[in-house]
């Protein structure tokens, strides 16, 4: 099993240039007030597709030989990697088909079959799409693009990482940490691979909800533990475990892990919206939220947060400002 390196990251990043966008790095006093550390937010949400999964989607679909490309593209995804797969697909003029859960947010199907997707439904775990997947795979004869455990797909998703800690040091800042949300562990991977191969090397700080939290119970165990399934606001962070090549290179850097429960999440999108002016989907808030119940290891003062997408329906949006607001 061979581990992806800094220097695949830095070789996706000069391969997706041009096809996704260098996300801002947002400064909001009123939350760093609140965090009682400065807070360096990446802007995943104004991502193309609305998150980060589109870098490590485009490195992996461009990082293939025109022949795989042109039998189409296969994928299982809760949401924002399907709508990945399927944007590069377009992108390259190819079908796409994705496999969601049965019950996946209705706008990130709609958007999946706007950019052309074809979606089937499977189940509620990750495992029921995979089967669902390979059975698609087998029948066209199309080209699988793995969700979040690709060497190419934990490469691109590492671009974010990386660009992070550039744009910190442009604003005068060296990070301590970087906070990164958590599902299958693939923009936890990339991350790891970015801040161990940048000269500041921050730690790198795990973020689940509790209701998710694969990779923290794996930490804990030192192997890979599948967890039971179970309900949380942040649709995008629920895969049961986590992914072999990701934990293999997230639990040797990984320096601490945070949990939160979904009352936490849902504060901390409310807080952002409020007061940073910036609307993300819950998954996106996990990581923040960390932040802002304080929940960090003691020395941390700069902390890069990745805010990973943006994807919400807006009768979920109105539901938390009525609560949280």
């Amino acid at each position: 099993m061979k581990l992806p390196n800094y220097d695949d990251v830095l070789r996706a990043r000069e391969r997706i240039a041009g096809k996704v966008v260098v996300t801002p790095v947002l400064r909001v006093p009123r939350l760093d007030a609140l965090a009682g550390v400065e807070l360096y937010l990446k802007a995943e949400n104004l991502q193309r597709i609305g998150a980060f999964k589109a870098r490590g989607a485009m490195n992996a679909v461009l990082a293939l030989t025109p022949e795989a490309r042109a039998r189409g593209l296969v994928t299982f995804s809760s949401g924002n990697h399907g709508q990945a797969v399927a944007l590069a697909a377009k992108d390259a003029s190819v079908a796409s088909h994705i496999v969601m859960p049965e019950d996946a947010p209705l706008v990130k199907v709609d958007s999946i079959r706007a950019l052309g997707g074809k979606v089937s439904f499977a189940g509620k775990t990750t495992d029921d799409r995979y089967r669902v997947a390979c059975t698609i795979v087998e029948e066209t004869g199309g080209t699988m693009i793995p969700p979040f455990d690709d060497a190419q797909v934990i490469a691109g998703q590492g671009t974010a990482t990386v660009e992070l800690m550039e744009q910190a040091a442009a604003l005068g800042a060296v990070l301590d940490a970087v906070l990164v949300p958590v599902g299958g562990g693939g923009l936890l991977a990339g991350a790891c691979l970015a801040a161990e191969g940048h000269a500041s090397k921050p730690a790198v700080i795990a973020v689940e909800p509790a209701a998710a939290d694969a990779f923290h119970k794996s930490h804990s165990a030192n192997e890979r533990v599948t967890i039971a399934a179970q309900a949380t606001i942040a649709d995008g962070l629920r895969p049961v475990r986590v992914g072999e090549l990701n934990f293999a290179i997230a639990h040797a850097t990984v320096a601490h892990t945070v949990v939160v429960d979904d009352e936490a999440i849902g504060r901390a999108l409310v807080e952002l919206l409020l007061h940073g002016k910036t609307l993300v989907e819950p998954s996106g808030a996990c990581a923040l939220a960390a932040a802002l119940e304080r929940k960090l290891p003691p020395g941390v003062k700069r902390a890069g947060v990745i805010l990973s997408g943006g994807n919400l329906a807006p009768a979920q949006l109105i539901g938390l400002l009525q609560k949280y607001g």
